[in-house]
């Protein structure tokens, strides 16, 4: 292996830990989750802390005999990103 090869392998070895940190900090702080395995790659809204209408809860409970959660619009009304890697195989039988 020449010197110029191993020098860029070792900095692209240094460079993909340092993305990913960068890449968790920025989605941290833009209230943004992401989710990664080896078949998907999600990035989806969460609520916002100081949000005025649900106190970073993402919704309320409204009333009734059967209450339901209305979702605050500070998180639900955004996109979600879902980019598909490998396809999830098939089971013949149920794995238990």
């Amino acid at each position: 292996m020449t010197a110029r090869r191993l020098r860029a392998t070792l900095l692209l070895a240094a460079a993909v830990p340092l993305a990913a940190a960068t890449a968790a900090a920025v989605l941290k702080a833009s209230h943004l989750k992401l989710y990664a395995d080896r078949h998907r790659i999600e990035i989806t809204a969460r609520p916002r802390p100081n949000c005025p209408d649900c106190h970073g809860e993402g919704g309320w409970w409204t009333g009734g005999a059967f209450p339901e959660m209305e979702a605050c619009g500070c998180w639900s009304n955004r996109r979600e990103l879902r980019v598909r890697l490998l396809p999830v195989p098939a089971w013949d039988e149920p794995p238990f």
